[in-house]
């Protein structure tokens, strides 16, 4: 779970930071998404999430597997966890394309409201450029999970192994009619607080000091 999350945030970062660059070197226009989103800001996003997708996948498969687990005995050869770990891949990749482009986007409108300053003080950083680390990493995320939670219920569904034979859509329409799209919803959010909150204002302290030590410029996208 610890290594899986610190190469998944990692991944996610520094690919959405790498495509944004990329967009800029080769000059390609910049322009407002209704009026609103910059459309660099949603393409490093979406480049974000699947590069987290690629971390996910496999990290992920093995952590939820653990937790539902009723055979502690079981193994499974090679063969069958390369199989089993793809399940929900393609929930996992349109999941995390949502929720990092989606993060980011909300991000860049907090930046907007905090300058036209429709956010109260207390939650905005001291050059009232953008909201405080934890406010942002919190309340930015929250909502990117909000966004995203339904497809987040069928991935967990699909990698449990509890709904073999069961697609992506199928299991949307099931989880609609039972009208659990948003199950868990509410813990997950408390998670998030506290994960995303915190670990951002880790990630900006680190961030801030090592550009400071080797004099190079931020190239992230919060």
């Amino acid at each position: 779970l610890m290594i899986g999350g610190s190469l998944m945030r990692s991944a996610q970062f520094g690919v959405s930071a790498e495509a944004k660059g990329f967009l800029k070197r080769n000059n390609v226009p910049n322009v407002k998404i209704l009026g609103t989103v910059d459309s660099e800001v949603l393409f490093a996003g979406i480049a974000g999430g699947l590069g987290r997708a690629l971390v996910e996948i496999p990290t992920d498969f093995f952590k939820i597997r653990r937790q539902v687990q009723t055979d502690v005995k079981q193994r499974l050869n090679i063969g069958e966890i390369w199989r089993q770990s793809l399940n929900g891949s393609s929930v996992t990749m349109t999941r995390n394309t949502i929720l990092f482009a989606s993060f980011i986007i909300y991000i860049d409108l907090s930046k907007q409201a905090v300058v036209a300053g429709s956010i109260p003080k207390f939650l905005c950083n001291e050059d009232l450029s953008g909201l405080s680390p934890f406010a942002k990493g919190a309340i930015c995320s929250n909502l990117a999970w909000i966004t995203c939670f339904p497809l987040d219920v069928i991935k967990t569904q699909r990698q449990s192994g509890n709904y073999d034979g069961s697609g992506g859509l199928s299991l949307l329409k099931k989880n609609f009619q039972k009208g659990v799209l948003f199950r868990g919803l509410i813990p997950g959010l408390f998670r998030s607080t506290i994960a995303n909150g915190t670990s951002m204002v880790v990630y900006e302290f680190v961030h801030s000091h090592l550009s400071k030590i080797f004099a190079v410029e931020r190239k992230d996208m919060v």
